[in-house]
């Protein structure tokens, strides 16, 4: 996900309905298959959560375009960026056990690397909230072409550290810049804090606690929906290179779910924390950056004004890897969150909006 993406997500839940429909789910089989239809994609999915579970669940179309199996209600969907929010939270789970701090500044996370002293004022915050000075076209181009190597997973990912910190930021301290190699850094620090693999304390932290079975990385395997590829939306395979970034990417985006597993992780953010994370974490996570455009908290975009937010801030977040689409809206004062997903991207935001829209005048006008 980039900020063009990040802004058409604002933009998508940010016009509140004048329609007042009544909250329920008369009619929404035939409202997904109408937009999956009209958008020519091959499946179209999404989820309403309270605090206490799953209020409206659905999901239409085949996994694979061009054949007829159906995708289920169990089926996992790649969530793309929406993974930084599970590495925000992850870093918080770490901060309450004291193994980590919010303002520990790089120079000391990267303490085995060089470190230019131009980023002696720069934290791990600013990483989560896109502030830092990191700018992807300065370092992701060359760093995705070495990524597909045979090397182990953390060393790629300090690799990219090393590169990014071992020369003056590309970009301006303290204003937003979208960065994926920012997440990528704030993984490479999580794994010399914990000694283990991204991957490994994502599962250990976040996956297992929070019962999340079907949650895994890269493009979903066995009996499950295929991401398509290209405006001709071209099934592919997931035991096939290009199915997803690469691996080391892993902490700005590769993490799939079932729509069940996912609503369990937003659940939280409905629920005071729900007994995972401390309201102080919480607090933390979903505090935008200093004034600007756009606010941006960790892993999350923050909207205030619509009505449907309920007069609080909500949070939204958009993620693909080019061949899914995957959005969350979370509006703590509505105590619900929406989820929308697809298994195509850009022929898919019109669905995407689409449904993002029929849900808020649904559930939330």
């Amino acid at each position: 996900m980039n900020r063009r993406a990040l802004l058409v997500a604002a933009a998508a839940t940010g016009v509140a309905s004048a329609v007042q429909a009544q909250p329920d789910t008369d009619g929404m089989a035939d409202l997904l298959d109408h937009l999956r239809s009209e958008a020519g994609i091959p499946a179209l999915g999404g989820a309403v959560v309270t605090p206490d579970g799953i209020a409206w669940l659905g999901v239409t179309g085949v996994r694979q375009s061009g054949r007829s199996d159906p995708v289920t209600s169990t089926d996992r969907w790649h969530l793309g960026s929406n993974t930084k929010a599970m590495t925000a939270a992850l870093y918080a789970r770490l901060v309450e056990q004291g193994r980590a701090s919010w303002d520990a500044p790089l120079r000391d996370l990267f303490a085995d690397l060089t470190v230019d002293p131009a980023w002696d004022a720069v934290t791990i915050g600013h990483l989560f909230r896109h502030r830092a000075g990191v700018l992807d076209p300065a370092v992701m181009p060359v760093w995705m072409m070495t990524a597909w190597g045979d090397a182990d997973v953390s060393e790629l990912r300090s690799s990219l550290a090393r590169t990014v910190l071992g020369a003056p930021p590309a970009g301006e301290f303290d204003r937003f810049a979208y960065s994926n190699a920012g997440y990528i850094l704030a993984g490479a620090a999580i794994e010399r804090l914990t000694g283990e693999p991204w991957e490994t304390t994502l599962r250990q932290e976040v996956f297992e606690p929070l019962g999340l079975t079907s949650a895994g990385f890269g493009a979903p395997t066995g009996d499950n929906a295929w991401g398509h590829q290209g405006a001709g939306l071209r099934p592919k395979d997931p035991a096939v290179r290009g199915s997803d970034n690469p691996p080391a990417l892993g902490p700005a985006g590769t993490v799939h779910a079932s729509l069940q597993d996912y609503a369990r992780f937003l659940r939280v953010f409905l629920r005071g924390g729900d007994g995972w994370l401390s309201a102080d974490s919480l607090a933390v996570l979903t505090a935008p950056g200093p004034q600007g455009s756009p606010a941006y908290a960790c892993g999350w975009g923050v909207i205030t004004g619509p009505a449907w937010t309920g007069g609080a801030p909500a949070l939204t977040h958009d993620g693909s890897n080019t061949l899914w689409l995957a959005r969350a809206v979370v509006v703590p004062a509505k105590s619900t969150t929406l989820i929308c997903v697809a298994n195509a991207a850009d022929p898919a935001e019109s669905a995407i909006q689409g449904l993002t829209r029929s849900l808020i005048e649904r559930f939330l006008a």
